[in-house]
């Protein structure tokens, strides 16, 4: 695996914005399943012995429930994501005095992330039909809001800032880590495709691990049924008593298995597509 050097360059708006919409199309069409099976392992409050028991908590219901709101909520979210992560980490280049390249790309992306709420109604309501599809029963996304206000879909909005921002600071800082130091690249190459791919993997390991415990605080949160006015804390208290210090990581090992192909996937998609649809754009120009 060899990089390409080039004259270092911001790539254009319209690249990024291309490139991560791309990466979240492609990640939709094949991993919406796996991302309905690892939320509802982290939802479940009960022990797995059996593989009925599995199968009663993962495959009763469509895999592909919610997925009328992923569409939306994934596209916008990738794209803002990695084309906006790119724009915070060059306006830290242009503005602060900060050398390390990872820890640039690690603090942009835990900007980044914590922005990410902006975008949680989409995502509290794509839980629910993955989780607790019984929380719409004779009630659209309109009557919803009517009926309990705009602030229902923004449960959890606090856990998921709190999830964000570490997530998004392993994700960027770990991949870069691992371009600087592992393979060795500069900051005025491009990495290639199996480069983008491998580094990845340490991007999304290192962000799924250390959000684990809040990332199972939020979903608990936000599976419940409309209205429900139970806290996180109170969610950490019945978990610590009923199953245990390991419950906040219930889930991970399924979800590294899981949703860490989908996050490697999507952020080595993503990575690879930028820089080609920054040179399509620009022959054209």
């Amino acid at each position: 695996m060899s990089a390409n050097t080039e004259a270092k360059k911001s790539h254009s708006g319209s690249a990024k914005i291309l490139g991560s919409a791309s990466s979240a199309i492609l990640e939709l069409a094949i991993f919406h399943p796996v991302d309905t099976i690892s939320k509802r392992l982290m939802s479940n409050q009960t022990k797995i012995t059996s593989v009925e028991q599995f199968k009663k908590v993962v495959a009763s219901k469509s895999l592909y429930a919610g997925l009328n709101f992923n569409i939306y909520y994934k596209l916008f979210q990738r794209v803002y994501k990695y084309s906006g992560q790119s724009f915070v980490k060059e306006w830290i280049d242009r503005n602060t005095n900060i050398q390390s390249r990872s820890i640039k790309n690690a603090v942009a992306g835990s900007l980044i992330g914590i922005g990410e709420i902006a975008l949680l109604p989409l995502d509290v309501l794509k839980i629910k039909m993955q989780t607790n599809p019984d929380a719409f029963k004779g009630k659209g996304v309109f009557n919803v809001v009517k009926e309990h206000g705009i602030r229902s879909l923004y449960s959890g909005a606090g856990w998921t800032a709190a999830r964000n921002a570490p997530g998004s600071f392993a994700l960027f800082g770990a991949n870069s880590f691992a371009q600087e130091y592992i393979l060795k690249i500069r900051d005025d190459e491009t990495p290639t495709w199996g480069q983008n791919f491998f580094t990845s993997i340490f991007g999304a390991s290192a962000s799924l691990i250390v959000s684990a415990p809040l990332d199972v605080i939020k979903t608990r949160i936000q599976n419940k049924n409309f209205g429900s006015s139970e806290s996180g804390f109170n969610i950490i208290k019945q978990t610590l008593k009923n199953e245990g210090i390991t419950a906040f990581f219930k889930g991970l090992t399924p979800k590294l298995l899981t949703t860490g192909p989908k996050l490697v996937f999507s952020f080595a998609l993503a990575q690879s597509f930028i820089p080609m649809f920054d040179k399509l754009l620009s022959k054209k120009d």
